[in-house]
Parts: structure tokens; C-alpha cells; sequence
């Protein structure tokens, strides 16, 4: 899929990504560049996205959460993701359309691929979720969404599941659709993560 060459980034992908991320063109030839420097071979490896998504959250633990969204993109299950996957991997996490976010969110949640969603694997990626908040950003939520286990357990309850259902991907995203605080919950956003790509490939 996509380029995995290591040369200069076609017009064709150049065009691709402007039309479905809306980045622009000196920023994807930017990260680009910057891409290069870590993976001359054109291709990133999960051990290789874990450590440039850590580079943006230097005061958080992102190896989980990047594992589940490497794996979430990897559509063929090659174990790499070529620049122009990586590129809508991180417009999908951070700008994407509300239902192109839900559709992404429930891959991210669907941890073994089977088209459907436990309590448990709410739980896992919750968890990883909350390894990205800082500790001083925790002690500020509410009562009720302060840990993994309450925010699973409040998000698991607004879908009206019990503890052993499961939930489609349909059911998923017309919940979300419907209620806020289901979206608000279950998602993290990456802050400033444009800002930090393009100051890292200014000063690297």
C-alpha cells in the first residue's frame, strides 16, 4: 500500500493525502522528510511508530495506546506502516471527521479483530488511555471517570450493555453519534501533535 519507496514522495501520493486530510502540501513534504530520518527504508515498524509517538508525549507512557493504534492501521498485517498509512493514521487520531473517527475508534477498540467489542477490550484501551493523561490531569476528573475501571464501566453503561454483551460497530457509532459523553470518553487527543511534527523536523 501506498509509498514505500524511500525517494522523493510522488505527486500522486503528494495529492492522495492533500484530498483526505486536508494537511498541505509543505507539511506532509515536512513529515515526509522527517519520516525518512527515522525510516530511510520508507516503511515504520510498530517498535519504530512507538517511538516517535513517544517523542511527542515525553511527560506520558504511550507505548500501550500506540500499540493499539499501529495495530488499528496495519490493515494487512505486515507489521509496518508505509508513510502514506502513517500520515492518515495520524490525520485519523487527531483531525478526522467525526464518522471517520468512529470508525477508526471502533477498530481501535475491536482488540482481537472480531467485529466486536467486550466490556474487557473497552477496558484495554481505556487503560492505555489513561496511561497518556498526566497524573495532575487525572486528580481533575470527575468521581465517577477517575480510573480505567469507572470510565470502562461509565462508558459500557451509556451503550446499555451488560457486563457479557457485546457491541457492533453499528451500535457503536449511531451510540456515539447520539451522545457526547460517549465520544468525550472514549476518545484521547494527541495535543498539538501538527505543532510538535513540525517544530521536530525544524530542530531535529
Amino acid at each position: 500500500m501506498g509509498n514505500s519507496r524511500s525517494g522523493p514522495l510522488s505527486k500522486e501520493i503528494l495529492q492522495e493525502l492533500q484530498l483526505s486530510t486536508h494537511f498541505s502540501e509543505e507539511e506532509l513534504c515536512a513529515w515526509y522528510r522527517s519520516f525518512l530520518k527515522e525510516c530511510p527504508g520508507g516503511r515504520i515498524t510498530r517498535q519504530q511508530f512507538q517511538s516517535l509517538y513517544a517523542k511527542f508525549f515525553p511527560d506520558a507512557d504511550p507505548k500501550a495506546y500506540a500499540q493499539h493504534v499501529f495495530r488499528s492501521f496495519d490493515a494487512n498485517s505486515d507489521g509496518t506502516l508505509d508513510f502514506k498509512e502513517y500520515v492518515i493514521a495520524l490525520h485519523m487520531t487527531t483531525a478526522g471527521k467525526p464518522s471517520q473517527k468512529l470508525e477508526w475508534a471502533f477498530s481501535l477498540y475491536d482488540v482481537d479483530g472480531n467485529g466486536a467489542i467486550s466490556k474487557g477490550e473497552v477496558l484495554e484501551i481505556v487503560m492505555a488511555i489513561f496511561k497518556m493523561i498526566r497524573p495532575e490531569d487525572v486528580e481533575h476528573l470527575p468521581d465517577d471517570e477517575n480510573t480505567p475501571e469507572k470510565r470502562a464501566e461509565k462508558i459500557w453503561g451509556f451503550f446499555g450493555k451488560k457486563d457479557h454483551d457485546k457491541l457492533t460497530e453499528e451500535e457503536f457509532i449511531e451510540g456515539t453519534l447520539a451522545n457526547k459523553e460517549i465520544l468525550r470518553l472514549i476518545q484521547f487527543e494527541p495535543p498539538k501533535v501538527k505543532e510538535r511534527l513540525m517544530e521536530k523536523d525544524k530542530n531535529p
